[in-house]
């Protein structure tokens, strides 16, 4: 994981990684049953040992690798010791981080998460972080101002495909929009907003914004009134690929125009290839997926 070297911002870390090694995300998610199948303890140096393995297994030829925070979590301090030690590793490669946190709160407590998250001083410290936005993406502005400062990334969750969510999301606001859609507004505006006197922070100039969206791909985005035409230049973490049923090939389709924003997540699909099989299994994902983009 480069540390934001020479100032570059993630979005244009991001592009740079989709160049050169594509658009698969490998989620490294150390379930209890993968563990077992792993034939490693269901314990804290269980899931370390899990994901060191998944960093060898991938970096050189995947760029980006997503790991599931709670899973480290569950273990207490053992287990975030865990977590610095795969970080370590990550940062040791070329691989970009997603952390899968999904923080979400307001004012000082999500300035903690972003120091916890982005400060380059801290153990934690990834490329980038998902997080919530109920409570409306300005309220998480300095949690913002710190990702693009560090220059790290955010990714919104907009539209995920559990089946609870669904009817939140699809409600309407005053304005007829859906509350989805009204998250991709405000994370389009904060991306292009270049005021230095407003509480956002405007991105470096990139081939992609620094401020991404969670859109699960095995959703209709249009039952939610996304218009992904408008998110050609959004970073967009799509999980449901692969054990969740959707396709690698199937990415274009799905996206369209938004497509080569994709980070492509997949996880137990390739995971469940154990520990030796995980490299074999990531790049014929990744070589899916790049031939369906071309």
């Amino acid at each position: 994981m480069s540390d934001a070297a020479g100032g570059a911002s993630f979005g244009s870390r991001l592009a740079a990684s989709f160049d050169r090694y594509g658009h698969l995300c490998v989620g490294i998610d150390p379930h209890p049953f993968l563990l077992e199948e792993w034939g490693l303890p269901v314990s804290a140096e269980g899931v370390r040992s899990f994901g060191l393995t998944v960093i060898e297994q991938t970096a050189g030829s995947v760029g980006i690798v997503k790991p599931q925070v709670a899973f480290y979590e569950r273990y207490g301090s053992q287990g975030f010791a865990a977590l610095e030690d795969v970080l370590q590793a990550a940062r040791d490669t070329d691989l970009l981080v997603l952390g899968d946190a999904k923080r979400g709160d307001i004012g000082t407590t999500m300035d903690s998460y972003g120091d916890a998250w982005f400060a380059d001083d801290s153990p934690l410290r990834v490329d980038a972080l998902t997080c919530a936005a109920y409570q409306g993406l300005g309220a998480n502005a300095g949690f913002l101002r710190r990702a693009r400062e560090a220059g790290r990334g955010v990714f919104v969750l907009a539209a995920t495909s559990n089946p609870e969510a669904r009817l939140t999301q699809t409600a309407r606001l005053a304005s007829g929009k859906t509350v989805a859609a009204g998250i991709v507004d405000d994370v389009l505006n904060d991306n292009s907003a270049s005021d230095q006197g407003d509480s956002r922070v405007a991105p470096i100039a990139a081939d992609l914004g620094d401020v991404g969206l969670v859109l699960g791909a095995t959703l209709d985005l249009a039952d939610y009134g996304i218009a992904l035409d408008q998110l050609a230049s959004t970073p967009i973490l799509a999980p449901g690929f692969g054990a969740q049923g959707a396709r690698y090939g199937d990415v274009k389709s799905l996206f369209g125009p938004a497509a080569a924003s994709v980070l492509v997540s997949a996880s137990r699909s390739i995971l469940g290839s154990g520990p030796s099989g995980v490299r074999d299994a990531a790049r014929r994902a990744s070589d899916e997926v790049t031939a369906c983009l071309a």
